[in-house]
């Protein structure tokens, strides 16, 4: 799946580095064999070289453990994988080899398990093949031998099976090295939750110990002061600076005022000192305020900063939305982006769901140049300033959430869809309108169902495939959206 986020909105914008995914790979055969034909142990480390390489070029870090041919070998590996801390461990069997020399690698990781069978091409030469040539192709030979292993011994695994050149085995393969990211970004995720839950939201309620608990990673709480003091603390030449960043992303609204401009801006300066400050990789906010004072300005002034952010990888949205934080963060890792988003309205005559929000957005994915647009009301909410408004780029598209059972577990629900144009509002939002190939209505009604709260990320691309995975390496139940 191609990323949709390497071009940058502006050389002031530089997208973040996330921490890099760490792959443990241990690759082994039969060492009974190699006194018997002597060529074959030669190829096969030639493979293994081979698929370190690609790996190396999927953007993560290998930790290459070398070739093991028994069990004794295996267990040395195992120590050494367990001290790396890795986020996948790749199996990768060249050859027959027994389940004793992979089992305490699975066992002592802490990491979930991939086992590739590659063979070097993509079928034998039946004519020319003796004994020790075929061996080279025998990867696939251990693989439910594995397997059995594996499940008795209380391992979970998945495997690739296909030839060393074999393109579509190494989509799938990146598939599960991109989950494995998306698992270590939560593992190792802080997530601001700044302010206090919209009133009477009760289904975006999150008890930020589950988070823990199911995700690993860190919520820290967030007072709107910490905002506010970095505000008053942010000077008169970086709000100029972010002023003037904004005029290079955004087209500005002739309702934009510019005392709101400047004091959103310096609210921006703020949150970026508040990320940096506290390590965030994910930010969720709201406060209410009253009657115009300091904090009421501040969480009306956090859109063009949010977005900001958003857009840099750190993804951040309104009302106290830490599940939707963590889904915008979860398609931000796989390249799709991820901007804040509930249901507008639905268009029976065009067939589409318009759904967007007020409030930040993720830019890198914006069809166009996004606009700022004064509002003197933020509907539902107090204060006044500027926000976001754009669509999604067209085509396709997911539409991603989490979501909760009674019990606490959490839920991933998915949806694709292609975002199409067409009419939309000019009222501060992000809008987009988007076809899921069936009466809006039905969708609309088979979404709600599924248990998503009323708020979820839109991503580019059809993710369906990669969120799959996500899943997998999560443990959690995947709900797909297509009535």
């Amino acid at each position: 799946m191609t990323d949709t986020l390497d071009r940058p909105a502006s050389a002031a914008l530089a997208r973040i580095t996330p921490r890099r995914t760490r792959v443990g790979l241990v690759a082994g055969g039969l060492g009974a064999y190699w006194p018997q034909f002597p060529d074959l142990l030669p190829q096969l480390r030639r493979s293994a070289e081979r698929v370190s390489a690609r790996l190396g070029g999927l953007s993560c870090e290998v930790v290459d453990v070398g070739f093991i041919s028994d069990e004794r070998d295996g267990a040395a590996a195992a120590e050494r994988l367990r001290a790396a801390d890795c986020d996948l461990i790749v199996g990768f069997l060249t050859t027959y080899m027994t389940a004793s020399m992979l089992a305490p690698v699975a066992q002592r990781s802490g990491a979930p398990v991939l086992l590739i069978n590659l063979q070097p091409s993509e079928a034998m030469d039946h004519a020319t093949f003796d004994t020790g040539a075929w061996l080279a192709y025998c990867g696939a030979c251990p693989l439910p031998e594995m397997a059995n292993a594996f499940r008795r011994c209380g391992v979970e695994f998945r495997s690739v099976s296909g030839y060393l050149e074999d393109e579509r085995a190494w989509a799938r393969i990146e598939r599960w090295v991109r989950a494995a990211g998306v698992r270590a970004a939560l593992r190792h995720g802080r997530h601001g939750l700044l302010g206090h839950l919209y009133p009477g939201m009760m289904d975006v309620a999150t008890d930020p110990t589950l988070v823990t608990a199911q995700f690993g990673g860190h919520v820290e709480i967030l007072e709107i002061d910490d905002v506010r003091v970095r505000a008053e603390k942010a000077t008169e030449a970086q709000t100029a600076a972010r002023v003037d960043l904004a005029r290079e992303l955004f087209t500005l609204d002739a309702s934009v005022v510019e005392e709101d401009l400047s004091w959103a801006c310096r609210v921006s300066v703020a949150l970026d000192r508040l990320v940096e400050d506290f390590g965030l990789d994910s930010l969720a906010y709201y406060h209410r305020g009253l009657d115009g004072e300091t904090h009421e300005r501040v969480g009306a002034g956090l859109i063009l900063g949010a977005s900001l952010l958003t857009a840099r990888g750190i993804p951040a949205c309104g009302e106290f939305e830490l599940r939707t934080s963590l889904a915008m963060l979860v398609l931000d890792r796989l390249g799709a982006g991820g901007s804040f988003t509930e249901f507008q309205a639905l268009n029976f005559r065009d067939n589409v769901v318009e759904m967007g929000h007020d409030g930040p957005a993720h830019l890198a994915i914006s069809q166009g140049r996004p606009l700022l647009r004064g509002l003197d009301v933020l509907h539902g909410k107090r204060g006044w300033g500027v926000s976001v408004e754009f669509d999604v780029a067209h085509g396709p598209v997911t539409a991603f959430g989490l979501g909760q059972r009674a019990d606490g577990t959490f839920t991933m629900i998915a949806a694709e869809g292609t975002v199409v144009p067409g009419p939309l509002l000019g009222i501060g939002n992000t809008t987009s309108r988007v076809d899921f190939g069936c009466d809006p209505g039905e969708w609309t009604d088979a979404w709600s169902a599924s248990g998503v709260g009323h708020h979820w990320a839109l991503g580019t691309g059809h993710r369906v495939g990669e969120l799959t995975a996500v899943a997998d390496l999560l443990g959690l139940e995947l709900t797909v959206v297509a009535p």
